[in-house]
């Protein structure tokens, strides 16, 4: 089968596209015909062996994952024993970090509590866009940021696909919300219903003096004392993302000014797939719809992660695996 394979770690070019066996489904998997795939931090961290804990967790001087790629959808094409919940022409999304990644080739193996049934509603295209953002921001609002109508919430990489789920999620609990993103994201990010927009480049939200109940950050580029600033009293703020050097600021730091000062401050710990029966029920009822970026072609994913790292995308970059 035709696949992205990880020989070194390095720059996104020295990805290579080539042949790799056709995976069989052990005893409670299923072989997933891939349609689509999306772009994700897991790629390019992984790609590049950076931070370096990505090396003590997935090979020091070489990569153990050959095949990269977390997001996927697809059809189920065979099921192996003890499989009863899924069957041959299921139509399945998933996130595949918690199972050895895999999603950049035209077939992958899944176990079966791993994969969920696509939603009716969505294209593979806009559900390999969901499973690892959209959780992102569910965990993060929903469930670590304790969320609760009217707030006055702020998103800090607001154009990317967090942040372009995030929105949807949000509108419908009449939140007033901020997004903060590059100014040529500006125009999208208010068109999904964002009240109010800012351009990092020209302001810096930790200095403006607005004070938010919760603030949502895929970036982690300021001091936890700024963001803490930010936090009006028992306020909330939650990373999913940024430099190692940022998280444990927030995670050994923000335990500390948690303690004094009322505001909690933390780092969201994903739990791959766990909310995708609530993420397709809400794009079942028409709440949510991922913004795409593509869809681009198979031969293209070295240069889309390149261009993932450098924050370009607006929503959620999409390979076509398989028409």
């Amino acid at each position: 089968m035709k696949a992205i394979l990880l020989q070194e770690y390095g720059l996104p070019a020295k990805l290579k596209v080539g042949e790799a066996p056709k995976p069989v489904p052990n005893d409670g998997e299923v072989l997933v015909r891939i349609h689509s795939a999306s772009i994700n931090d897991w790629d390019w961290g992984l790609v590049r062996g950076k931070p370096f804990i990505i090396r003590l967790l997935y090979g020091l001087r070489k990569p153990k994952v050959r095949i990269p790629g977390v997001d996927i959808s697809g059809t189920i094409e065979a099921v192996g024993e003890n499989v009863s919940s899924l069957g041959i022409g299921d139509e399945v999304y998933c996130d595949l970090s918690e199972c050895g990644f895999g999603g950049f080739a035209e077939y992958v193996c899944v176990p079966k509590n791993t994969a969920y049934k696509k939603p009716g509603s969505l294209s593979h295209n806009e559900a390999a866009a969901l499973p690892h953002a959209g959780l992102l921001a569910l965990q993060g609002l929903i469930h670590k940021g304790e969320l609760k109508s009217g707030q006055k919430i702020l998103i800090n990489g607001a154009g990317g696909g967090v942040g372009t789920l995030a929105i949807q999620m949000l509108k419908p609990l009449k939140a007033e919300v901020t997004g903060v993103d590059s100014g040529e994201k500006l125009e999208m990010m208010k068109s999904l219903g964002y009240d109010h927009v800012m351009d990092y480049k020209k302001t810096d939200f930790t200095k403006t003096g607005e004070r938010y109940d919760l603030i949502l950050d895929t970036k982690s580029n300021r001091s936890v004392y700024k963001y803490a600033r930010s936090l009006k009293k028992k306020g909330i703020y939650i990373t999913v993302g940024g430099t190692l050097p940022r998280l444990f600021e927030v995670l050994i730091l923000g335990s500390i000014l948690s303690l004094f000062t009322g505001k909690k401050l933390s780092v969201l710990a994903l739990k791959p797939n766990k909310g995708l029966d609530q993420l397709t029920r809400l794009t079942e009822k028409g709440i949510l719809k991922p913004i795409i970026d593509g869809p681009y072609s198979f031969d293209q994913i070295p240069g889309l992660i390149q261009y993932f790292g450098e924050g370009k995308h607006k929503g959620k970059i999409v390979v076509e695996i398989k028409k």
